[in-house]
């Protein structure tokens, strides 16, 4: 399974501006680290969500992986979370429904 890396080029004031569609996502995603808290629409990984120490996950819909979450910050969303495998963080999760 491929591995989808976000860096910090792939980012623009905290908002992912990356060319792949992180909203549906063939394999992983693996984040970079210290980019604080980073903003999607959406992240859905057929694989896991991986953000580095110091990076937290904000999507304004959902966050969904089949392998699990984990982030080094929090992970929030404006609607659910969810994971066939854990989901971790090193701060808080928060999620508006679903």
């Amino acid at each position: 399974m491929r591995t989808v890396t976000v860096t910090a080029t792939d980012i623009a004031d905290g908002t992912y501006i990356g060319v792949e569609n992180l909203a549906n996502c063939d394999g992983h995603i693996d984040i970079a680290q210290d980019l604080g808290w980073v903003s999607f629409r959406s992240l859905k990984a057929a694989g896991r969500i991986t953000a580095r120490a110091g990076t937290g996950l904000r999507a304004g819909w959902g966050i969904r992986a089949c392998e699990g979450i984990t982030a080094g910050g929090g992970i929030s969303a404006g609607l659910g979370i969810s994971a066939c495998g854990g989901i971790t963080a090193g701060e808080s999760i928060t999620a508006g429904g679903g």
